[in-house]
C-alpha cells in the first residue's frame, strides 16, 4: 500500500478541498498523511505552504499531492510555480473558468464565501436542527416529536446518534433517535410514544458480531456486550421493524453519508432537491 502526504490548501476552512480530495483518493489503495492548511489568504501564507510542501517532498523522496481551493489568482499562482514540488490539483481553475464561459458571467472571486452562510436562513435551520437532535438523542425526550422530520430506531450502539447529527449538520434535518430495548421486543411493538409518528421512523441495524465489538469497548465482559445477547437484540429488532412496516438498513458496512442519503431518499426526498 502506497503512502504519500496530501495537502488540502484553501483560503477558507479547507473542508471543500478535503471532502473532494477524499472522494478522489478513495479510488486508490493509499494510506496518505493528511495536512489541512486553511485560511491561506495572502501571498506570504501561500509561500509558507510551498516551503512546507517542499520540505515534505525532500524528506519523503516523492512529491506530495495538493488539493487546492484558492480564489485569488496571485495566491494560486504561487502554488502553480515550478518551485512548488507537489502535484497541484486546482479545483477552482478546473471548474470556475469553464462555468464562467458557460454561464456568461464572471464569478465573484471573493474569499471565504462560506462565511455568508452564517447570515442565511439555511444556516439558522441547521443550528436549530442540531439543537433538536441533541435534545432528542437516545430517546431522552419525547417532546415535540411532531416536528421531527426523521426518527431513527434501532438497538443501542448501532449508529443512530452520529447519523442523527449528520442529518442535522449537513442537511438541516430535525432528526430524533430512539433505542429499541428488550421491553419493546417482549411487547413486539414500537415504544408507545412513537406510534403516532411511525411514518417518520427509519430503522438501523448492525451485524451482531460488530455490535458485540462496539459494546465491549463500552462495557467489557457484560451481558449487554455478549454476542448471544447482541444476536438476540438484532434479530428481535429486525423482526419488530419488519412487523411494523418500517424501512431499515444495516450500518455495518455503510458510511454515515450513505446511510443519511438512503434515509432522505426514502423518507424526505424533497431534501435532495434544493
Amino acid at each position: 500500500m502506497s503512502e504519500r502526504t496530501v495537502f488540502f490548501v484553501s483560503d477558507g476552512t479547507g473542508i471543500t478541498a478535503e471532502t473532494f480530495g477524499h472522494s478522489i483518493l478513495a479510488q486508490f489503495a493509499l494510506r496518505p498523511r493528511h495536512v489541512r492548511r486553511p485560511f491561506i489568504d495572502s501571498t506570504d501564507k501561500a509561500r509558507a505552504v510551498v516551503a512546507e510542501i517542499n520540505e515534505v517532498a525532500e524528506a519523503e523522496g516523492r512529491r506530495p499531492v495538493a488539493f487546492v481551493t484558492l480564489v485569488r489568482e496571485d495566491i494560486r499562482g504561487i502554488l502553480a510555480e515550478p518551485g512548488c514540488k507537489a502535484l497541484v490539483l486546482d479545483m477552482f481553475a478546473a471548474f470556475v473558468a469553464p462555468l464562467e464561459t458557460e454561464l456568461g458571467i464572471r464569478s465573484s472571486r471573493r474569499i471565504g464565501r462560506f462565511s455568508d452562510a452564517a447570515l442565511s436562513a439555511e444556516y439558522d435551520s441547521r443550528i436549530e436542527a442540531i439543537n433538536f437532535s441533541l435534545a432528542h438523542d437516545d430517546g431522552q425526550s419525547a417532546r415535540n416529536l411532531d416536528i421531527a422530520e426523521v426518527i431513527l430506531v434501532g438497538v443501542s450502539r448501532c449508529g443512530k446518534t452520529p447519523t442523527s447529527l449528520y442529518l442535522a449538520m449537513q442537511h438541516g434535518v430535525k432528526a430524533a433517535n430512539y433505542p429499541l430495548i428488550p421491553e419493546d421486543f417482549e411487547r413486539a411493538r414500537l415504544p408507545g410514544v412513537l406510534e403516532p409518528f411511525k411514518s417518520k421512523c427509519f430503522g438501523l441495524t448492525i451485524d451482531p458480531e460488530r455490535l458485540a465489538q462496539v459494546r465491549h469497548e463500552r462495557r467489557p465482559g457484560s451481558t449487554y456486550a455478549s454476542l448471544t445477547n447482541c444476536r438476540y437484540e438484532v434479530s428481535a429488532a429486525e423482526s419488530l421493524m419488519r412487523r411494523e412496516g418500517i424501512g431499515w438498513l444495516s450500518s455495518t458496512h455503510k458510511s454515515i453519508e450513505e446511510i443519511a442519503t438512503t434515509i432522505l431518499r426514502d423518507l424526505r426526498p424533497d431534501r435532495l432537491v434544493y
